[in-house]
This record gives C-alpha cells, sequence and structure tokens, in this order.
C-alpha cells in the first residue's frame, strides 16, 4: 500500500506531501480502490492518483472546517473541485519556488539580521515566542501544526522580532519533513515595510543551514515570491490551489 501512494505522489516535488509520506506530520488517506490519495497538513490537502469523487468528498477530522487550500494534481481534478464545490471553491494561483541547495549567501542574509531595524530584538522562537504565536491571531499559523512547544522544540524550527517584549514579526516552520523544513513568515500589519520579515527569513534560514536542513520556501502572492528572490531563492513556477471556506 505505502509503495502505491509513493507511486501517486512520485512526481510532486511539494514538502508538505513528503512529511505525510514520511510519517513526521499530517495524514493520508486513500479511495477504496487505492488508485487516489490525498496527502492533509494544516490547511493544505493535496490530491493525486485517478480523480475519485468519493475521496474529494471525505472529510477527515484533520480537514479545518472554516478553510482548506485544496491543491489538484492536474486538470481532471481541478474539475472535479470545481464540480464537488462550486462557488464555495475560490480558483487562486499559487507560486513555487525552486529548491536549490547552496543558493544562500550567508554574509548577506547575516547582514540582514544584524541590519535589524532600531527598537525591535531579534530571537530564536522559544516556549515563551511559542505561546506568544499562539496567543495572536496573525501569527498561530508560525506554530500551530505542532501539537505542543515540545513537538515544536523537538520538530520545529523559528526566528522572531519583537518590540518592547511584543510579537511583531516571525519566519518559522508551517511544517517538518525529514532533511527540512516548509517555512511559514508573516507580520503584524502595523509594523510592515519595515524589514522585519526579511530579517526574521534571514535569521531562520542561517540557523536551518547550520542544522543542515533545507528551508522550503512556496508563495501564496508575488510580495512572497519577492522576499523569497532577495533571500536567494529563485521563482520556478505558477500552480492552481482552490481555497474552501464554510463547507
Amino acid at each position: 500500500m505505502k509503495e502505491k501512494i509513493n507511486e501517486i505522489f512520485k512526481d510532486w516535488n511539494e514538502t508538505l506531501i513528503w512529511s505525510c509520506l514520511q510519517g513526521v506530520m499530517g495524514e493520508i488517506h486513500t479511495n477504496p480502490a487505492e488508485d487516489a490519495a490525498m496527502a492533509i497538513l494544516g490547511d493544505f490537502a493535496f490530491f493525486a492518483g485517478n480523480p475519485s469523487e468519493e475521496l474529494m468528498k471525505y472529510k477527515p477530522e484533520s480537514f479545518r472546517q472554516d478553510f482548506m487550500i485544496l491543491v489538484p494534481q492536474d486538470e481532471a481534478w481541478a474539475k472535479l473541485m470545481e464540480k464537488c464545490y462550486g462557488d464555495k471553491a475560490k480558483k487562486v494561483t499559487r507560486f513555487a519556488i525552486k529548491k536549490e541547495k547552496n543558493i544562500f549567501d550567508r554574509a548577506k542574509l547575516e547582514e540582514a539580521v544584524l541590519n535589524i531595524p532600531e527598537g525591535y530584538e531579534l530571537k530564536m522562537i522559544e516556549k515563551a515566542e511559542y505561546h506568544m504565536c499562539l496567543n495572536n491571531e496573525w501569527a498561530k499559523d508560525l506554530v500551530s501544526q505542532y501539537k505542543d512547544y515540545d513537538t515544536y522544540k523537538d520538530l520545529g524550527l523559528g526566528a522572531a522580532a519583537l518590540k518592547d517584549g511584543e510579537l511583531v514579526s516571525g519566519a518559522s516552520s508551517y511544517s517538518t519533513y525529514r532533511g527540512g523544513i516548509e517555512i511559514e513568515i508573516d507580520t503584524r500589519e502595523d509594523h510592515r515595510r519595515k524589514g522585519l520579515a526579511y530579517a526574521c527569513g534571514a535569521k531562520l534560514i542561517l540557523e536551518c543551514l547550520k542544522r543542515g536542513l533545507y528551508p522550503s520556501w512556496d508563495a501564496q502572492n508575488k510580495w512572497s515570491v519577492a522576499l523569497a528572490g532577495k533571500l536567494g531563492y529563485h521563482f520556478s513556477h505558477e500552480y492552481i490551489a482552490y481555497e474552501i471556506r464554510e463547507y
């Protein structure tokens, strides 16, 4: 069974799927015929194999009932998503970033960390910062895929920017797979456009490099693509996803 699932997802260069396949985080579900599979981690569900309406309509406990991002393997899956969810499915374009090793300019990243704006403190996410993330709606996704701080400490990794002891920006692992993390990054609205996301991202990437981890990046919008480029990544391609609310 595991071999069949690996075969279904074999050409999908997506770390959230790898996390599920490796049993590190997330879940895999299949249809009765076992010729289709979905990988679910956090807000994301990836559908692959032979399009199955039964699988598309199946909602395990891990589905968040208020919001999910469904990613089709191909056009046939996309059409099935539109058929099953209709007006509830908002078609969006996301931006894949290349996964390339040995591309980061450490000196440039270290300079970004040192040049954090005056009045801000940059540090790694530890227990206090983990709970700050959970207690701020805008920052929850920085740590929310890890059930508690001990799990985050074992699997996760992140950097935070604080102002007067208050969390205002962060870059952290949305998820973890063997050999790396998927980066989540955000800044509180009233502290944006100050270079905080850049500094937090730089600090997190440097820490990943120290630990021999790959810091994977997937972009929701062109702002994220631009930030990734500033940090040393290269754009790969656009892809389609569907945002589903209130289903």
